[in-house]
């Protein structure tokens, strides 16, 4: 028995390594290649700026405050705001701080990319399809750095017509949750969408911090992405079309990432189920799509919806069943088995802690919070990622999910992460 366990432990890691070992050389370009820098755009677009929220009223004013503090002309960006089933002053305080605001009340089509629709909608209705070049698509509790459009509108006039950024923390330094979360979206921007765009492969979009030019959004007659990962949903269909969505590594926001667990179990519950749903849906196109003009990219994202899931409930079915059949028949090799799956999390902790680390070290001027937290951070980041493990179990076997709103509650402004970055440098 033990030797079967190690053989299948072998197995495992031997797919892992053929289906990711690209990401490893995606470190390897980033580390090496001169960093990528747009030209000077040659016009100044219009853009309107797109938020959705439910029950935000304690956050969303500090993003629209940093939209228009913005080193862009005013008059060239408006914000509009969808206040979505809210039951607080999240409409009143995103009026008062300067967004056009549209209340959406509809309790069974609920999601964020229901509201999103019903805002483009509106914003067709008042201002035609054509009005604006293009849309950014943000969360209320984010906060964009005073370039951030400007440095966008770099990369959208360089011809991408969907364009993803660099996003950061507002809240790293809390806990091992939210700084997990943090080290996971500052390596996927430096390690993936950075190696893409170096590249020339496509990049996916990431749940907030995007722009998508008015030709998708009239081609698609708004947004019609429903799933429970409305963003790699959008990613994947519009790789599958033949467009290339590209990184601009010089705009830079922040988010507020879960600090309870609990949260953290729920948001990640509706991730793994939406990444289902979508590779149920896109799968075969996407396969397809590999052998395709856009081939590599299909590929790229065809590794980012399902092979880990698969491959790690294989992994833990196999060493958890191994285990109680040894225990049941009382095998002499349980002492075997138990080395066996040890040294299979040594070498994926090892692994998670290398990625982690070279994040942390490449990053480290980016990170807002003590050294000492950065360096513990780095330990406790592959601890995070084992937690998708139950997290999967849990949502390919029983879980239900649905959209829940996430209480945010980091009441920062972007003058207050611009004052973190100076102490740093003193």
């Amino acid at each position: 028995m033990q030797d079967v366990v190690s053989f299948l432990n072998y197995l495992v890691c031997i797919l892992f390594v053929i289906c990711y070992s690209y990401q490893f050389f995606y470190i390897v370009v980033s580390l090496f290649k001169k960093p990528y820098r747009f030209k000077k755009a040659e016009k100044d677009h219009r853009f309107a700026v797109m938020i959705c929220g439910r029950n935000e009223e304690s956050v969303i004013g500090n993003l629209i405050e940093s939209i228009k503090n913005q080193h862009y002309p005013q008059e060239l960006i408006d914000v509009y705001v969808c206040a979505d089933n809210c039951t607080d002053q999240t409409a009143a305080v995103a009026q008062k701080a300067g967004a056009i605001v549209f209340e959406r009340f509809n309790k069974e089509k609920v999601g964020k990319g229901y509201a999103l629709n019903f805002l483009f909608k509106r914003i067709f209705e008042t201002s035609g399809q054509d009005y604006y070049d293009g849309y950014f698509i943000f969360d209320a509790d984010n906060l964009m750095d005073k370039r951030y459009i400007k440095e966008m509108n770099k990369a959208f006039s360089a011809g991408f017509k969907v364009v993803t950024s660099y996003r950061n923390s507002k809240n790293y330094e809390t806990n091992w949750i939210s700084a997990g979360y943090a080290l996971w979206f500052l390596r996927e921007a430096r390690y993936l969408s950075n190696a893409r765009l170096q590249l020339g492969s496509s990049c996916a979009v990431s749940g907030t911090g995007f722009l998508i030019s008015k030709d998708i959004i009239k081609e698609n007659n708004g947004w019609h992405y429903y799933l429970l990962t409305e963003d790699i949903e959008f990613s994947i269909d519009t790789i599958i079309k033949g467009y290339k969505i590209g990184y601009c590594p010089t705009a830079h926001f922040y988010d507020e990432q879960p600090e309870k667990f609990s949260v953290s179990w729920n948001q990640r519950i509706r991730w793994v189920k939406g990444y289902m749903q979508v590779f149920k849906y896109y799968g075969k196109r996407i396969i397809k799509g590999i052998f395709g003009t856009n081939g590599f990219s299909c590929y790229d994202m065809a590794m980012n919806l399902m092979p880990a899931y698969v491959l790690s409930m294989t992994s833990t079915f196999i060493n958890i069943a191994s285990f109680i059949i040894s225990v049941i028949a009382a095998r002499g090799d349980i002492l075997g088995i138990v080395i066996s799956l040890a040294q299979l999390i040594g070498t994926c902790y090892f692994m998670l802690y290398l990625v982690g680390l070279i994040t942390t070290i490449t990053e480290w001027k980016n990170i807002k919070c003590s050294g000492f937290k950065k360096i513990l951070y780095s330990f406790t980041f592959p601890l995070f990622i084992f937690t998708f493990i139950p997290v999967t179990i849990w949502a390919m076997t029983f879980g239900k999910s649905d959209w829940k709103p996430i209480k945010h509650g980091v009441n920062k402004s972007i003058d207050d992460m611009d004052k973190k970055s100076k102490k740093k440098k003193k």
